[in-house]
């Protein structure tokens, strides 16, 4: 354990070292190409981001981290983690937060779906046909919900085009993985039409149960072995978009529709049938007045539901959430040196999780209502830069059988970037929010069959808040960039399920089929630190990464709070030269014994060893790529210590993925 600490020390202190490994007249500013945040108000470069610590995926990094679940293609990214409820089902976790607190988003919209409710639920978003995706935090996350204090990640698909292109372009994708016998085909075209842009995307995946190295239950040689049982998945996602693109900006609308059936590795051996269609529209107006460089708004129309299968194929509980939301946003020219963005957002959401069989109702349905305004602001003083957000929400949420409840919400954050010297920045921010309670923390009575428990919710609830503290250092230029973060989030009234080890039947009786699971409140602290170190990171020629992160949650009046991540260190290694790139990383994650209440077996740590190689050749006007991925190289028994199935379900065992990619 020493040795263990002593590693990711020392890997924050690389990353700290100001020692450049490039060549003396290397050209600093070049190497590394800019890659803009589109949830970002100013749409800044990623390296740029100091207050607003963001990750953004696209191109090759992409489609070499693309799992089967956005959780999976994000769960090596700095600071992330992810739930790992089987194939279908893996949600990101900042930071250690989870839930509600990172706000999933499509194109800048609310995805909304019911990932947040429960760990078994899957993001209705899908990565295979994302142009990028971003992960973001700090006074930018206040344009899209107070609630994000983990943070948010925004799927970019660009179903609603923005520009008109010269000739169609696209690409589609083929890939075969040997873990799940699992098969996915994927693709975009982009096109126009005179004035008119289209946008056309579509994804198919099936995979059946994927193999594990050693048996299924965590320290027991008598449990089963070979496949898990209930981890296929079967997922169909299509869409289709168009816009007028003038000199003076555009308008469009886009429709696309979800499937998406898989298992839950759980004793029950359920099964979840989710389906979603959304409709968007969108539009921006450049320099619609004086004084105001852009005008943009969206609105969202969502219909989401799916049905949890018991083991004989027949529904227990439907969920359902029908979701319209709109927003608007005004970017105004420098007002006394301030430069920032300003809107108003509405949401109007009805949910639902009802017994399919008679018996007593998950949660009840519930009308949900909310108005936000929002204002984002930065301004340069002097070297200093500052930024600046509030946000003001009210929420109603209206059931049909319990207590009206209306929470008047605040946010805000302020933060501060310091260039001490040419190409690194120090940044300090502060941040206080309030999230009201869920509409299944407040409302929840019943059974939740994929998660073997029955929930109990708190209709007395108090909204919850938390302020946060972060220190940032880095250097952003040069073929050698690196950067650290420190932070303290200490909330009061945090909202949290503790199972009490009380046994109930699915009407709530005493029994022994389900675990009670009592939503609580209490005061609790989360901190943390993350370092990265990367060389080279996107140039031709060798490049490498070093990163580390840590974060503790605690309950005040003691012990910790549920499904912490453990520590981790990562090393990868990379090499890009004309038609030929190769990459092999190592993550090395410690053993987790910081366990709440309720918890009873410690994660054991492991290795997780990746590879790929592809090479790309000119055919016409087609780059064609063909790829292999190796994934758990060395066949590990991983367990996730953020998942609820951690001790029933382990990740997959080894798994080479090979696949073809034609970009037009």
């Amino acid at each position: 354990m020493n040795m263990q600490r002593t590693l990711i020390a020392s890997a924050i202190l690389s990353a700290l070292s100001p020692v450049v490994f490039a060549a003396p007249d290397a050209p600093e500013d070049t190497v590394v190409p800019k890659v803009v945040v589109t949830a970002n108000p100013f749409r800044t470069a990623e390296g740029d981001q100091i207050l607003t610590p963001a990750k953004v995926l696209q191109g090759d990094e992409l489609r070499d981290k693309a799992g089967s679940s956005l959780g999976e293609t994000l769960s090596q990214e700095l600071g992330v983690s992810a739930s790992a409820f089987g194939a279908g089902a893996s949600r990101p976790i900042i930071r250690g937060m989870e839930g509600p607190r990172v706000k999933m988003l499509e194109n800048g919209m609310s995805v909304s779906d019911v990932s947040g409710l429960s760990n078994d639920h899957a993001v209705a978003a899908e990565g295979a046909v994302a142009h990028q995706i971003e992960i973001l935090r700090g006074p930018a996350a206040l344009l899209y919900g107070s609630g994000a204090i983990g943070g948010l990640v925004n799927v970019v698909n660009e179903r609603i085009p923005t520009a008109l292109e010269a000739k169609p372009t696209g690409q589609v994708e083929a890939r075969y993985s040997t873990v799940d016998t699992g098969k996915n085909a994927s693709g975009t075209v982009d096109a126009a039409f005179g004035k008119i842009a289209v946008h056309v995307d579509g994804n198919a995946r099936n995979a059946d149960d994927y193999k594990i190295p050693e048996t299924r239950v965590l320290n027991d040689p008598e449990s089963a072995s070979g496949r898990l049982p209930h981890s296929d998945t079967r997922e169909r996602n299509a869409g289709i978009g168009a816009s007028y693109v003038e000199s003076w900006g555009y308008v469009g609308a886009s429709v696309s529709h979800l499937t998406n059936l898989y298992g839950i590795p759980s004793d029950e051996g359920s099964r979840i049938d989710l389906e979603q269609t959304r409709y968007d529209v969108e539009g921006l107006v450049k320099a619609p007045f004086s004084g105001i460089e852009t005008f943009k708004f969206k609105a969202g129309h969502t219909d989401y539901k799916h049905a949890e299968l018991g083991d004989d194929g027949a529904p227990e509980v439907r969920f359902s959430n029908r979701s319209t939301e709109t927003r608007w946003e005004l970017t105004h020219a420098p007002v006394a040196g301030w430069h920032g963005t300003f809107g108003m957002q509405t949401e109007n959401t009805h949910f639902a999780a009802l017994s399919a069989e008679g018996g007593p109702d998950t949660v009840p349905t519930t009308r949900s209502t909310s108005t936000a305004g929002f204002l984002v602001e930065e301004k340069d003083l002097g070297p200093v830069r500052l930024s600046a957000g509030v946000r003001f929400d009210a929420v109603k949420r209206e059931p049909v059988a319990g207590k009206e409840r209306s929470f008047d919400l605040k946010s805000g954050s302020v933060g501060a970037m310091w260039p001490f010297m040419p190409g690194y920045g120090a940044g300090l921010t502060v941040s206080y929010a309030e999230r009201a309670p869920a509409t299944e923390e407040l409302y929840s009575f019943g059974p939740h069959d994929a998660t073997v428990t029955f929930d109990v919710g708190n209709q007395d609830f108090r909204k919850e808040t938390s302020r946060n503290v972060e220190l940032s250092v880095q250097k952003n230029t040069g073929l050698v960039r690196w950067k650290a973060n420190v932070y303290r989030n200490k909330f009061t009234d945090f909202i949290y399920g503790n199972i009490t080890g009380t046994l109930l039947d699915e009407e709530g009786n005493p029994g022994d089929e389900l675990r009670e699971r009592i939503f609580q409140q209490g005061d609790a602290t989360v901190r943390g630190a993350e370092a990265e170190l990367t060389i080279n990171e996107t140039g031709a020629g060798w490049s490498g990464r070093l990163f580390a992160d840590t974060s503790r949650g605690k309950l005040d009046a003691g012990g910790s709070l549920p499904l912490q991540p453990a520590d981790r260190i990562g090393a990868s290694v990379g090499y890009r030269m004309d038609a030929l790139r190769a990459g092999l990383s190592l993550v090395h994650a410690r053993g987790q014994d910081r366990l709440a209440s309720f918890e009873s077996t410690e994660t054991p740590g492991y290795n997780q060893l990746n590879a790929n190689v592809s090479y790309t050749q000119k055919v016409g006007n087609t780059d064609l790529t063909y790829f292999v991925l190796a994934k758990n190289l060395l066949n590990e028994d991983i367990r996730v210590s953020t998942s609820v199935l951690k001790d029933i379900s382990p990740l997959p065992g080894r798994n080479f993925v090979f696949g073809v990619r034609a970009k037009f």
